[in-house]
């Protein structure tokens, strides 16, 4: 990270911005603020985060270690907001593979609200 912003692309620090979600400070308000704080997650490898957020009726299609790996194996750049709604994120986001080659994992994503925390459903790639 070049700057004291937070991976999310906010002004705000990590600290005061998304990593106060990831670490249960506060429960994320939003649909927009959870997918945000959940690039973060992936930007800072906080695999259990990625999974507690994602919701119960999905989480058996996801591995701690595919997770992890994919957290790990890429270099976070950026993230772009296209559009959101109360339940949706459509968003880029940037990263460096493996192989040093610049990508970008474009998605439309669904949330859910339950018991006044948002998961994450699924994501629709572009």
């Amino acid at each position: 990270m070049i700057s004291d912003n937070c991976y999310c692309g906010s002004d705000k620090s990590f600290d005061l911005c998304c990593n106060i979600y990831i670490k249960g400070i506060q429960k994320a308000p939003t649909a927009l603020a959870l997918m945000k704080s959940r690039y973060s997650a992936y930007a800072t490898n906080q695999v259990d985060y990625l999974l507690a957020t994602t919701h119960s009726s999905e989480r058996k299609y996801y591995s701690r270690e595919e997770i992890l790996h994919w957290a790990t194996a890429n270099k976070w750049q950026k993230l772009e907001i296209i559009s959101a709604t109360e339940n949706t994120v459509e968003f880029k986001a940037y990263f460096i593979d493996s192989n040093n080659v610049n990508q970008v994992h474009y998605e439309f994503s669904t949330f859910k609200q339950e018991n006044g925390s948002w998961f994450y459903v699924d994501g629709k790639f572009k």
